[in-house]
């Protein structure tokens, strides 16, 4: 057998091979320049975004929400002073490998336009920066009220801020008061065996349940947290003693466990009744006043310990996004500091407003204040204002209610663009019932902007969802 041709075919082979690890070697060559440009012009052109991630009907709703920019390349620390935020609104920022989050410090205002502009963006490695520019609107605003008294029982209803788009959610034979979360709606019930209920729902009014309760008796003062799903209310058993029985003792629950029993707070060495409290923003702290007229500063898990703060006769409020209390000394309003305990005198206004009557706090620290209106010899005329105290005592009317409306509560959206006044027209005919939390007949709530005092709507019902506490009995 002849072996030239086995011969002729190896050598063949050996060029193909030769050829292909050619061809292999310029083809990966070609790649790795490719790459290397590609890498070149991105690291040229500076850090590109990915992704941006933001809830803008979250941010309206509450404070702590961020807008988040992911980018092409892990980034140096951006500065505050490298962020506008337009229209102007407090915030924080953070950097995290390729990110960077801008986190919304106090609630956005409704149906805005935000835009948020980062510029000289640079990648940890160094090269040309860029500048990064995200756009977003918020959703218009909402809220939920409450009418007693129709033909199919009391109802919960959510309406946009034109008052044409108004939605029932809940109906109940007897709802005493309710307060949204982000995600639920808890409404204090009396059943027909007049017993107290919490029920939860969806904001939608579906998948009710109830909650667990400390025993039979009576829930009042239902307050939410600004921020994630907890509450808390005060509980008075049915039967009351001289021998014993508890009497408004404050409890906290989460609704992310429906079925937990209720957490009782209770401070040692405090009187366990508590006449009134507060959720601290953005914490999980309880700010309370025993009866005692012990102003406490405690958590919200049932802690034991507590921050004494002396003695005070009412609280007015914690502005959402804040730390600042407004209490009543014995002999003054002043505003505390929460995180040190500092203390100073809330500041007077710049014009007489009378006789205040309450004291709305803002987050900016100005205050709305209700004052009776009073004639030049200092008579009562029977009208109450509404007046805007900056954080200097410059004053500025809001509005005047009239001589035959009386004034029940003033709450500010979370946002703090609107505030609502709980109204009860024609008060000497407008009968209240006969609730534990007792309601006029036909309560009004007025929304204004705070800007310049306009009125947005006016809104049949009451207890508002803004407000943190319920209205005055």
């Amino acid at each position: 057998m002849s072996t030239e041709q086995p011969t002729r075919r190896a050598r063949a082979q050996r060029r193909r091979g030769r050829a292909f690890a050619v061809s292999f070697t310029l083809v990966l060559g070609a790649l790795a320049v490719l790459g290397l440009a590609g890498a070149t012009a991105s690291v040229a052109q500076g850090p590109r975004v990915t992704d941006v991630s933001v809830d803008p009907a979250a941010a309206a709703a509450a404070s702590g929400s961020r807008l988040i920019v992911t980018t092409t390349q892990t980034l140096a620390d951006v500065d505050p002073s490298q962020v506008t935020v337009s229209p102007a609104t407090p915030f924080q920022v953070d950097t995290s490998g390729r990110s960077v989050g801008v986190r919304f410090t106090l609630p956005l205002w409704d149906d805005t336009a935000y835009t948020v502009k980062i510029d000289g963006v640079a990648s940890l490695g160094g090269g040309p920066t860029a500048t990064i520019t995200e756009t977003f609107r918020t959703p218009e605003a909402h809220a939920f009220l409450l009418q007693r008294g129709g033909e199919d029982g009391d109802l919960i209803y959510r309406t946009d801020l034109g008052g044409k788009k108004a939605v029932p959610v809940f109906r109940n034979p007897h709802i005493e008061d309710f307060r949204a979360t982000g995600s639920h709606l808890v409404v204090a019930v009396r059943t027909d065996d007049d017993e107290a209920g919490l029920i939860v729902a969806d904001l939608d009014g579906k998948n009710q349940h109830e909650l667990p309760l400390p025993g039979k008796g009576y829930v009042s003062n239902l307050q939410s947290a600004d921020r994630g799903e907890r509450i808390g209310y005060t509980f008075s058993d049915a039967h009351l003693s001289a021998d014993g029985g508890r009497e408004s003792r404050l409890y906290t629950a989460s609704l992310g466990d429906p079925a937990a029993d209720p957490v009782p707070i209770e401070v040692q060495g405090a009187d366990p009744r508590v006449a009134e409290w507060r959720f601290v923003p953005d914490t999980d702290s309880i700010l309370l006043l025993s009866f005692d007229g012990s102003l406490l500063l405690t958590g919200s898990g049932g802690s034991a310990s507590a921050t004494a703060l002396g003695v005070a006769l009412g609280l007015e409020g914690i502005a959402r996004g804040s730390n600042q209390a407004v209490v009543d000394r014995p002999d003054h309003a002043a505003v505390i500091d929460l995180t040190d305990a500092s203390e100073q005198q809330l500041v007077a206004p710049a014009q007489d407003l009378g006789g205040t009557t309450s004291v709305t706090p803002l987050p900016d620290g100005s205050t709305i204040r209700t004052a009776a209106v009073l004639d030049a010899d200092g008579i009562p005329t029977g009208r109450t204002s509404v007046a805007l105290v900056a954080a200097d005592g410059a004053t500025r009317m809001l509005t005047e209610i009239a001589d035959t409306d009386a004034v029940m509560q003033v709450c500010v959206s979370p946002s703090a663009r609107y505030a609502a006044v709980l109204v009860a027209p024609d008060a000497v005919s407008n009968a209240y019932d006969t609730y534990q939390l007792p309601l006029p007949e036909r309560p009004e709530t007025r929304v204004l902007e705070i800007a310049d005092g306009s009125q947005v709507v006016a809104l049949k019902g009451s207890s508002i969802s803004w407000c943190q506490v319920p209205p005055a009995a």
